[in-house]
């Protein structure tokens, strides 16, 4: 595969037309902004620069290298294995079934595409959308560095369109921070390539809360 198909098939896998339903979640942004925790757009940009660091950087990047080697090294044991730990670090019961949605939707896009028929990785594929990215982008052979800017880019895609409904603010604003966000993500992607297996983990007890807020909040735009 060329590099530029390379670059083409890492920017469907991070179009926000991926057919995730990933515009559909704030990830406890809808309940932080009720309870007052998220006030206009510097307070959103401290909100999310604390997910940068815990989130992207001590879990998900670091679990997105470890699948991205267990599809190269063709280990199923070690796929399910770090898929299973990646539940495990979704703290509420919202954010677990987010994980899953994404990722049983993406293994039907997989399954359309007639790839990964193997039994031993079906179950585990459709257990996050992390999996699938992973899977694709070593099937395609997307350098991992390429692959985890793309995924980082996503997320803070997602989480700025999110804000611009609940905060709110305007495109402007949303530009301005999408640019100084992403700014950062090489130096926490450095971090996060360096992490041991036993230094894996994170936690945020105000995201965790409103998670479980918005559970039952009243009136909710967003799934989780």
């Amino acid at each position: 595969m060329s590099t530029e198909l390379k670059l083409l098939r890492l920017l469907q896998l991070a179009s926000p037309n991926l057919p995730v339903g990933g515009f559909t979640y704030s990830q406890g942004l809808e309940w932080a902004v009720e309870a007052g925790w998220v006030q206009g757009a510097e307070g959103f940009r401290q909100w999310q620069r604390q997910q940068l660091d815990d989130t992207l950087g001590c879990i998900d990047w670091p679990l997105l290298v470890r699948l991205y080697q267990a599809c190269r090294d063709d280990d199923a044991q070690a796929f399910a294995r770090w898929s299973q730990f990646l539940l495990a670090n979704r703290e509420t019961a919202e954010l677990r079934l987010e994980e899953r949605q994404r990722g049983m939707a993406l293994a039907r896009l997989l399954d359309g595409w007639q790839l990964c028929q193997a039994p031993a990785w079906r179950s585990s594929l459709a257990l996050s959308q992390l999996g699938g990215m992973a899977w694709l982008g070593a099937h395609w052979k997307i350098p991992l560095r390429d692959l985890a800017l793309g995924l980082g880019f996503t997320w803070l895609e997602g989480a700025v369109m999110a804000g611009v409904k609940l905060v709110p603010f305007g495109q402007q604003a949303a530009q301005s921070l999408l640019r100084d966000l992403c700014a950062e993500l090489p130096l926490v992607l450095e971090h996060a390539l360096e992490l041991a297996d036993d230094q894996l983990g994170g936690g945020l007890p105000l995201l965790a809360i409103a998670s479980a807020r918005h559970e039952t909040q009243y009136t909710r735009l967003f799934r989780s």
